[in-house]
């Protein structure tokens, strides 16, 4: 079936309806809309098998991301977040770019680094001659030690000796061996590690000195995704701004956030809004993604953004980069239901499929977040939806949490107290403030 991630009001259905929407549009099995429709994500028994020390489970708010276009395909994203607009934001700056042409993205081979380090070097420098004469070797066993990663094509893409601390004057030095793994769809840790115990004896012996750390490298620099977006300006408008004036204010903000550390830090949280979600949703290691983003940003020596926006032949354009280590097989992509739902929803037939789409997930979060300071602020977005958690929380229930959050909004004063006050009076008298009698 043709995938279709355009389903206008979405929004306005109820819960039953949007899962029957869904799971056309997605083009579910009977089994994933039964699991879909009964919430039965991660059951308990499952849970213990996963972490330990299990109680239970915790749950978080699962949303679907509309309008994505990557590549011309379109693709359904799920979202687990507990933070409200984000996936309401994320969709709606999607759109803007669909009217743009969608993303475009384009995606490293699944590259992870695994890391040997030696310690007690007495000669550094001789050290690393002697290991880059053998890598041929050190290669060929790193690769015996992962068959069925050969056999799906994946396995070491070379090797890089880096010194550390140089050895001078009888001061003993370190360095690092990284080994470099095509991981294919699988995250790569596993396998990358395994690579690294087996061959750190050998490297150990022609460096003469003793074996340190043997781990994967979460700066995953070389299976980096690049996504591209460009933007009409006419979608930018708001009802009080030029589509033009707000595109300037994009720029703006990107600017600032270029050139201040400060801001960068809350610019690219905003990327990882999307990001996040969609990782968290997927089964896939947020922190590790996290970790990645972040030590990529600042690998110059300064903080930076991770995408960028800039004015483009009448188009607001922005470019993101950023490594994404992803799996679709093994770890919690297997084991966890729904991880394998969202799977489904998304129809991705790789890791990199899902990398490019992730990223164009955190470049719509950047967009909307910076749309939405360059106009009205983004306050009231937010506030609209914290007035509408406010009012749960009290007990409002049905057509009474949206009334209450409406009456909360509109008094700006957004407090559980005065949300329990106006939920008293609705319930005893059902007629809005201000109604004539």
């Amino acid at each position: 079936m043709t995938r279709c991630s355009r389903v206008p009001g979405f929004y306005k259905l109820s819960v039953a309806d949007r899962l029957d929407r869904l799971a056309e549009a997605a083009g579910l099995g009977v089994d994933d809309a039964a699991r879909l429709r009964a919430g039965e994500l991660l059951d308990r028994a499952t849970a213990d098998h996963m972490i330990d020390n299990v109680i239970g489970t915790y749950p978080l708010p699962l949303g679907i991301g509309l309008n994505f276009q990557v590549n011309g395909a379109d693709y359904l994203v799920p979202m687990c977040v507990e933070e409200p607009s984000v996936v309401a934001a994320a969709s709606n700056a999607a759109k803007m770019v669909r009217a743009g042409g969608g993303f475009v993205a384009e995606a490293d081979d699944p590259i992870m680094i695994s890391q040997v380090q030696i310690t007690g070097v007495a000669d550094t420098d001789g050290a690393k001659r002697r290991i880059e004469a053998q890598l041929p070797e050190i290669l060929k066993r790193a690769d015996e030690a992962q068959p069925g990663l050969l056999a799906v094509g994946g396995g070491t893409r070379g090797a890089e000796v880096r010194i550390l601390e140089a050895s001078s004057n009888g001061i003993e030095g370190q360095i690092v061996v990284h080994l470099f793994v095509d991981c294919r769809d699988a995250m790569g840790a596993n396998s990358v590690n395994t690579m690294a115990e087996r061959v750190s004896p050998r490297l150990a012996e022609l460096a003469g000195g003793t074996i340190g750390l043997r781990i994967l490298s979460n700066l995953a620099d070389r299976r980096c995704v690049r996504v591209r977006a460009r933007v009409p300006f006419a979608e930018l408008a708001t009802d009080a701004h030029d589509g033009a004036e707000v595109a300037r204010g994009v720029v703006s903000a990107s600017r600032f956030a270029e050139l201040d550390p400060y801001r960068a830090a809350t610019h690219n949280k905003g990327i990882m809004n999307g990001i996040d979600a969609a990782v968290i949703a997927t089964g896939n290691d947020w922190r590790g993604i996290e970790a990645g983003a972040h030590s990529f940003a600042a690998r110059s020596g300064t903080y930076r953004p991770l995408a960028i926006w800039r004015l483009v032949d009448g188009f607001l354009e922005g470019r993101l980069e950023m490594p994404m280590a992803l799996g679709t097989v093994g770890g919690a992509t297997k084991v966890h239901p729904g991880a394998r739902l969202a799977l489904a929803i998304l129809g991705i037939k790789s890791a990199t499929e899902l990398g490019m789409v992730i990223a164009s997930a955190g470049m719509a979060s950047n967009l909307a977040a910076l749309r939405a300071l360059a106009s009205e602020g983004i306050q009231r977005g937010h506030m609209t939806l914290h007035a509408r958690t406010v009012a749960a929380s009290v007990g409002a229930t049905g057509d009474l949490v949206d009334r209450v959050a409406r009456e909360l909004f509109a008094s700006g004063d957004i407090r559980p107290d005065r949300a329990a006050e106006i939920l008293s009076r609705l319930r005893t008298d059902p007629t809005p403030q201000g109604a004539a009698s």
